[in-house]
């Protein structure tokens, strides 16, 4: 599992295990760490000061903005209507459209969450542990369950 020549990679990135990650055609910002088993794919960003914990799947469409943390096995999405075939043949990417998702500055993920595409996660926002995320989390707020839900509307430390 490489990282390819078309990653950009800020200063001091960390990524302890290099041959046990699979990034390719993406951003990293400065001083971002990545742990083991991590795939970034192409047109993916992941902003400055952000961890990235192993065995986590970061799908092209998703931007992560600044000082973001991301559990341990966090699965982003990116089609909304998931085929193996088009028109008689394996899907091509010229069969689908990516649909974006954005995590905004200063959120978290808790581990084991699976996030939809086309949501926004909010400034300072918490997401629990195992939570699927299917709609907009409005900023500073704590959201848990399946699909997930307001619990609190202020994330405190």
């Amino acid at each position: 599992m490489p990282i390819a020549p078309s990653v950009r990679l800020g200063r001091n990135v960390a990524i302890h295990h290099p041959d046990l990650v699979n990034l390719y055609g993406c951003v990293v910002g400065d001083d971002t760490k990545i742990g083991a088993f991590v795939e970034i794919q192409k047109n993916a960003t992941i902003g400055r000061l952000c961890k990235i914990s192993s065995h986590t799947f970061v799908c092209e469409g998703v931007s992560i903005e600044d000082e973001v943390f991301v559990g341990h096995g966090v699965m982003f999405i990116n089609d909304r209507l998931p085929r193996a075939t088009a028109n008689a043949g394996l899907q091509t990417e010229a069969d689908w459209t990516v649909v974006p998702t954005r995590v905004k500055r200063g959120a978290s993920i808790g581990s084991g969450a699976v996030i939809m595409c086309g949501v926004t996660i909010g400034e300072r926002a918490l997401v629990g542990a195992g939570a699927v995320v299917t709609h907009d989390v409005p900023p500073d707020a704590v959201v848990a369950g399946v699909p997930a839900r307001v619990m609190a509307r202020e994330a405190s430390r």
